[in-house]
């Protein structure tokens, strides 16, 4: 069991591999986004139990629009189910639903149906889930900028006063604290353009394991070496 001061406040995950499950048995990618869902109850299940308090799951990048349109269409069918299926098990574990990203560019019954789930849940205190969708960590910077060039404009904002606590307040994120540890299925030694500017002093931990396979005891490890490690943001080792 990590200690209670090494649980990391927010975890962010990068959840692939979802279409080399399916391939490596034979199965249709839609099969390994279902399988995928799976994982997404375990840990968050998991992570309410470990005392993280934010949970942010990469779900659909801007990037993901250009898979082929049967691909797109089941997966903005899963995520609507699954919005509408989860509410009771979120309610049960007194998660908080929240999103980010450009959310009008969801279809619109995803988009009634996550504000539907996202007040079904506002009252509950626990873990925050937070859903990445049709998320891109470039377009987030590029909209903070532009929300800074607006006050520029009408004369509220000086260019020599943004500081980084403003750009930070500016992204979708900023009622959240920026991740301490982001973990990240499949293999893959890359970010994939997620939370581009929260990332500067993130733990990252990559594993193998695709993310179908990804559940309690994959979770509970990526959490123990993130315990094992020491922050120095920056700074010396003490």
């Amino acid at each position: 069991m990590v200690q209670s001061d090494k649980i990391p406040t927010h975890v962010a995950v990068i959840m692939d591999g979802n279409g080399r499950w399916a391939k490596e048995r034979g199965l249709p990618r839609i099969s390994g986004h279902r399988q995928g869902v799976e994982s997404v109850r375990a840990i968050v299940r998991t992570s309410g139990k470990a005392g993280v308090k934010f949970l942010t799951l990469y779900a659909f990048s801007t990037e993901n629009w250009k898979r082929p349109k049967t691909e797109v269409s089941a997966l903005m069918q899963l995520l609507e189910k699954f919005l509408k299926n989860e509410i009771p098990e979120l309610d049960k574990n007194n998660v908080r639903l929240r999103a980010i990203g450009r959310i009008a560019d969801l279809p619109e019954r995803c988009q009634k149906q996550l504000a539907a789930s996202i007040l079904a849940t506002e009252k509950n205190t626990g873990l925050t889930l937070i859903l990445a969708l049709s998320y891109s960590g470039r377009a987030e910077i590029i909209d903070a900028i532009q929300t800074l060039c607006r006050k520029s404009a009408d004369k509220t904002l000086r260019p020599e006063d943004v500081t980084e606590e403003m750009v930070s307040q500016s992204l979708y994120t900023s009622e959240y604290p920026d991740p301490d540890l982001l973990i990240r299925t499949s293999g893959e030694m890359r970010i994939s353009n997620f939370m581009n500017w929260q990332m500067a002093y993130t733990e990252i931990y990559v594993t193998k394991t695709l993310f179908p396979d990804f559940r309690e005891d994959q979770f509970h490890e990526a959490v123990a070496e993130y315990g094992r490690r020491q922050r120095r943001f920056g700074g010396i080792e003490s």
